[in-house]
């Protein structure tokens, strides 16, 4: 592994990339003790006002460990380990739009989920990325139509998350 400091990209070179390739997130599975999934209500495009699963894209020389404690700490305010989480496998998620909302280009992820169960529920904790998070049992998600469909299909295939 190339040991520098993750490159965060500013917005004119991030979506100059967002035009031209893929970008490469982790999607966080979270579940707690009461099988509960936790999602945050998006603020941002894509998928604004959608219920959605925490994540986000993995920076320029930074690892998928790096990324996935990284994100939970950005995204939710909790420490969470690398090692205890479960690969559930590689997704593409296309979306019309971009972060932007101006810019003419839509946005796709090459998204590593990964699940993992914790003890403890997060402090009320939002960012600039999610208005609230909130907890939803697994067929109330699936039956929402204010959940994500991108966010659905990490249940719809049941040998992924029982």
């Amino acid at each position: 592994m190339i040991d520098r400091k993750p490159l965060k990209l500013n917005q004119r070179d991030l979506i100059e990339v967002v035009k031209k390739t893929p970008l490469v997130s982790i999607d966080l599975i979270i579940e707690n003790t009461q099988n509960q999934i936790l999602l945050g209500l998006r603020k941002n495009a894509p998928a604004k006002d959608f219920w959605f699963v925490p994540g986000g894209r993995i920076l320029k020389d930074e690892s998928i460990p790096h990324a996935f404690k990284r994100i939970a700490k950005d995204e939710l305010g909790i420490n969470l380990i690398y090692e205890e989480a479960k690969f559930l496998g590689v997704f593409e998620h296309w979306y019309p739009d971009n972060f932007t909302q101006k810019q003419k280009a839509s946005t796709h992820y090459i998204v590593l989920a990964h699940h993992i169960k914790i003890a403890d529920a997060p402090p009320e904790f939002t960012d600039d990325q999610h208005a609230q998070l909130k907890w939803f049992d697994k067929s109330s998600l699936l039956k929402n139509e204010k959940v994500h469909h991108n966010t659905k299909a990490y249940f719809e295939k049941p040998q992924l998350i029982p």
